[in-house]
């Protein structure tokens, strides 16, 4: 176990603010998992458990610890004609495993292509895109818990997915240090291009055999065109979730904003784009000092080179009461303050 004393998380979080913690652990070994609760008492510890930093806004430096893994192994556990069941470390970065996957063989997880971050956190935060979520997918979550000290081992069932959001980020939250995630991914072809940007998008690229390759191509390039890259303007990609809404209240919106979006989830409830609804506020390239929102998608916050985490902090509340006062929707970040 590696330990950083005052350690710059400039390079831990996708906006790119200067903040610092009081100390940092990083994991690099199993025996390390049993180590840190050695060295440390986590009932009078504050602590965080961090990947990359790609969901993460720092109002301010961590008077704490910062976890972390640098444990990046796949291990096949089961095999056979249909289906693979695999364990990841929770250090691997997420885009490096969806293409190791498909280079083994594996199906599933190339339409969540190119989202930032490790896979320790893909099942804090139930990852999804085009029409996938990692939910669907793993097996079970394996991680330590810091209060009682115990390996636990979660069950897709106990890990109670939903829309963002897990256990592991609601009665768990940040008491569970992930150490691995096992998922059983396919290996007969079930692929998913119900989205008409990705059939779009495949058409564009050339007459190519659909495959879990070519998916995951088109979904990096619709990623790249459409969000501003982490490495050049601070961002942390969607801020907000999309709101879920009765049917009928989206029906009376509807008749208020015949123009309005919205996705059926299901026979009682609507989803509707937050980045529309922030758009329609006027939001979308608005920039105060260094805290903006990015010209080409209203539902990313950027930093333009200096802001600081309270200014984004405090541009979302702007946001957040503007779509408030003319919608009466109250968006809720998605991304995780601290």
């Amino acid at each position: 176990m590696k330990i950083i004393h005052n350690p710059s998380l400039i390079h831990y979080n996708s906006f790119h603010l200067p903040v610092f913690a009081r100390e940092m652990a990083i994991l690099e070994s199993a025996k390390d998992f049993k180590e840190i609760f050695e060295r440390y008492d986590f009932r009078n510890q504050k602590y965080l458990v961090l990947g990359e930093g790609s969901n993460i806004l720092f109002k301010e430096n961590f008077d704490g610890l910062i976890i972390t893994s640098s444990m990046d192994q796949i291990r096949i556990l089961e095999e056979n004609e249909l289906f693979a069941l695999i364990e990841v470390d929770a250090g691997l970065n997420w885009h490096k495993l969806v293409q190791q996957t498909i280079s083994m063989g594996y199906q599933g997880l190339e339409n969540l292509s190119l989202i930032p971050g490790k896979v320790g956190a893909a099942p804090i935060q139930n990852i999804g895109a085009y029409g996938v979520e990692i939910e669907r997918f793993i097996d079970s979550v394996i991680g330590i818990d810091t209060f009682s000290r115990e390996l636990l081992n979660f069950s897709k069932e106990e890990c109670r997915f939903s829309y963002r959001s897990s256990i592991f980020k609601t009665s768990y939250k940040n008491q569970i240090i992930i150490r691995a995630v096992r998922l059983k991914l396919n290996k007969i072809p079930e692929f998913n291009i119900s989205y008409d940007k990705i059939r779009e998008t495949l058409e564009l690229l050339g007459p190519e055999k659909l495959s879990a390759a070519s998916i995951s191509r088109a979904v990096v390039q619709i990623r790249k065109n459409k969000l501003p890259d982490p490495d050049k303007i601070g961002n942390a990609g969607s801020f907000f979730k999309n709101p879920v809404v009765d049917k009928i209240d989206y029906e009376g919106l509807k008749a208020e904003f015949p123009e309005i979006q919205g996705h059926e989830i299901s026979p009682d409830a609507v989803k509707i784009p937050a980045a529309w609804l922030i758009e329609q506020c006027g939001w979308k390239g608005k920039r105060i000092k260094d805290a903006g929102i990015h010209q080409n998608h209203a539902l990313v916050l950027v930093n333009h080179g200096n802001a600081s985490g309270k200014e984004l902090l405090q541009l979302s509340k702007k946001i957040q009461r503007s779509v408030s006062d003319k919608f009466g929707i109250l968006l809720e970040p998605e991304v995780n303050i601290v």
